[in-house]
């Protein structure tokens, strides 16, 4: 690219909060917004001003300790104010967050501390043992600092300590649009979690996404229901942060559906992102007991929506547009909005790829396959991720000249909306959650008692699917699925194990060995009709 002889130079600190972050929207807000109103908790609202505060003390406190750009900061938190002023203040002196997954046994946890070797960790307090567990496993010893907490635990310093405001204000740093952001870890068919890098321009890509779904407005009120830690819920703050709407945060728990309709009528929440078992829930209570409901975004996805429960969040909720995203952490995540006027005519499909993205629809052998035949789809465009953190070869697999393998099996109509068949990767969705097989069987097949097991999805009428073990025993053995699910907690954390066990004498095969996984999905969903 040639500068035009004329051009105004641009020093570094010019340059540095013209970059297209959340640090510098959240620094913009601050200046416009003031006192509105940025985060809600527990009935205390935040102001943008407020929130650009916390963030910079966060930052600051980070740097005093040593923190610098590149340098990693993991949060193992449940959803809490905290767990996005850590990221955004990590972030404003370039450090990259790893949100962890707070659902993780501690040998997970020990594996993601040792691929990212975090320099601070931010952890609730309940989930500190788990933490001290893991790292008492490795050779990581990284600051830790723990929410939730009135007073430090075993020497280990509070939030309200770490960020009190005392230290001295951090440098000025250029955080370039291309530079690491969020390493997200997402489980992979070598059975280990692997940390989709992703940039700052991925995430605003991502934001565009939302606001352009959603149809955002700056008086949005959205609750944030999904945990933090996971791509859909701070996927759903790069939407906020970008137009300056407000935040409800609903804190971590068991989902009640009547505690979130009373969070929804209290807070006058506009808009939110729940998986269809939640919905379910949710358009059942309220019509048991009606609540004044002003919703006008309904969004869903991470699993399919049935024309029934379709039909009903409408009808409950008649002032609400149905959304539904599709997407994955690898693309920061969304790939395919499907809006409510074409969700009933085109049931079963995630909708349209967005318009950012090229999208291609690949046979085995990389070439393109004819419209509406099946094949892999694949994506080019600003949200793909960098690549998997320190794992060139899974990086090298998942791109192929340029376009990253979903590993979804799809076919798209002649309207362009894309019908999800199966999937290249051996996954099971339940709940919204990603459960990688491999990953489930590796710690099965240790149990002294199974000579040979394998695990597919089986049907569930609340989460759509959940993990199911066939297991060979050796010779004399007996196990049941209680005892089974007894010895594998603490190994995986407890969504991922199995709900059903079925003993067999051998395990179907076909003439090379492999194991017969759609035979076995089709004689267990065949089980599942006829009980």
């Amino acid at each position: 690219m040639t500068v035009p002889a004329d051009a105004v130079p641009m020093d570094e600190a010019t340059r540095a909060v013209r970059r297209i972050t959340w640090p510098n929207l959240l620094r913009r807000h601050a200046f416009q917004l003031g006192e509105r109103t940025a985060i809600r908790w527990q009935g205390r609202s935040v102001s943008w001003r407020e929130f650009d505060r916390f963030a910079d003390d966060f930052a600051d406190a980070l740097y005093a300790a040593g923190v610098r750009a590149g340098d990693r900061v993991a949060l193992l938190m449940l959803n809490r104010p905290e767990f996005i002023y850590a990221t955004i203040g990590a972030q404003r002196i370039g450090a990259v967050v790893v949100p962890v997954n707070f659902r993780f046994a501690p040998p997970e946890l020990a594996h993601v501390l040792g691929v990212v070797e975090p320099a601070v960790v931010v952890v609730d307090v309940p989930l500190l043992p788990g933490l001290q567990a893991a790292l008492a496993t490795t050779q990581q010893r990284p600051v830790v600092v723990a929410t939730g907490a009135s007073e430090p635990i075993d020497g280990i310093q509070t939030y309200a300590q770490f960020a009190s405001g005392d230290h001295p204000e951090h440098p000025l740093v250029d955080v370039a649009e291309n530079d690491p952001a969020l390493i997200m870890f997402t489980s992979g068919t070598t059975g280990r979690p692997k940390g989709a890098t992703l940039s700052h321009l991925n995430m605003h890509g991502n934001g565009l996404t939302c606001v352009q779904a959603w149809n955002s407005r700056e008086d949005d009120i959205t609750l944030l229901a999904t945990p933090l830690f996971h791509i859909g819920g701070i996927g759903v703050c790069s939407g906020t942060l970008l137009a300056g709407s407000s935040i409800v945060l609903q804190e971590t728990g068991l989902f009640d559906a009547g505690a979130t309709l009373d969070l929804m009528e209290r807070e006058r929440v506009t808009g939110t992102f729940l998986v269809p078992a939640q919905w379910q829930t949710v358009v059942a209570e309220q019509e048991r007991q009606p609540r004044e409901i002003c919703l006008r975004v309904l969004s869903w996805g991470a699993a399919p929506a049935t024309e029934h429960l379709l039909r009903r969040m409408s009808e409950v909720f008649p002032g609400g547009s149905s959304i539904a995203v599709f997407g994955q952490s690898e693309m920061s995540p969304i790939t395919c909005v499907l809006h409510e006027q074409d969700a009933i005519r085109k049931l079963g499909s995630v909708g349209r790829p967005i318009s950012t993205l090229a999208v291609r629809v690949l046979d085995p052998l990389g070439h393109d396959v004819a419209p509406g035949e099946v094949g892999e789809i694949v994506y080019r465009g600003p949200t793909q991720m960098m690549g998997y953190w320190r794992d060139p070869q899974a990086t090298a697999d998942a791109f192929v000249n340029g376009w990253f393998r979903s590993g979804d099996l799809v076919r798209i109509d002649d309207e362009g909306f894309v019908f999800v068949v199966d999937r290249t990767k051996d996954m099971v969705i339940s709940g919204g959650e990603n459960i990688y097989c491999l990953e489930v069987e590796n710690v099965l097949a240790e149990h002294p008692d199974i000579l040979e097991v394998t695990v597919v999805g089986g049907p569930h009428p609340t989460y759509g699917e959940t993990p199911v073990a066939v297991a060979v025993l050796r010779a004399g053995a007996q196990l049941t699925l209680p005892q089974l699910r007894e010895w594998a907690d603490g190994r995986i954390a407890r969504y991922k194990l199995p709900t059903e066990l079925h003993l067999v004498a051998a395990l179907p095969r076909n003439p090379s060995g492999k194991v017969l996984k759609a035979q076995l999905r089709q004689e267990l969903s065949a089980e599942g009709s006829s009980a």
